[in-house]
């Protein structure tokens, strides 16, 4: 495993930025991307549990709850968009209720469904360990891609050039699309999933 402190300059070149294999350009992209979102996720980790106290995978559900201003999501929805058996949902969900950090209830005129809603503590959490998050991401972008790698993603991604404007923007840079593999910056105020 790369020590992650190493910079960049130190680091050999992406294979899949230099265009000369068999792949086309949209796989290469693809490829980059993947790429950075394991180095990002590596350092993200240990950020997350020094600042949050959760896994990595129970901090991708506050993600996506983070994106609802104002309620919650289906517990069902959360499975379909984190890929994640239903099962193991439960027991991260369940993890997380224990903490102070989600509430679940029913569903109203459905027996099956309960709906997931993010706790005052938890909001309250994510915008205190926004600007680290945030800092993380960028700092493992930085040392994983050299400026060429960081130019192609940025092609496509076209707000990951532009600086997040608020704390509270960062964090939403960091969680769109429920994940971290997205960096796109977002209003919250107008965006909702």
């Amino acid at each position: 495993m790369a020590d992650p402190e190493e910079h960049s300059a130190d680091l050999p070149e992406c294979p899949f930025a230099e265009g000369s294999g068999l792949l086309p350009a949209e796989l290469r992209a693809w490829m980059l991307v993947l790429a950075a979102t394991g180095a990002v996720e590596q350092r993200l980790r240990s950020v997350v549990k020094e600042k949050l106290d959760v896994s990595h995978d129970e901090f991708l559900i506050l993600c996506l709850l983070a994106e609802q201003p104002e309620g919650g999501l289906r517990m069902t929805r959360v499975a379909e968009l984190l890929g994640r058996p239903k099962t193991r949902l439960t027991y991260q969900i369940a993890c997380l209720q224990h903490a102070g950090l989600v509430t679940r209830r029913s569903v109203c005129g459905d027996k099956r469904g309960v709906e997931v809603t993010l706790t005052d503590k938890a909001r309250r959490l994510l915008t205190e360990a926004s600007g680290p998050l945030a800092e993380t991401v960028t700092q493992s972008l930085a040392r994983f891609m050299g400026p060429d790698q960081r130019e192609a993603l940025c092609a496509l991604v076209p707000d990951l050039a532009e600086e997040p404007r608020t704390d509270r923007d960062v964090l939403y840079t960091v969680v769109e699309s429920g994940n971290t593999s997205a960096t796109t910056s977002v209003d919250p105020d107008t965006h909702h999933t």
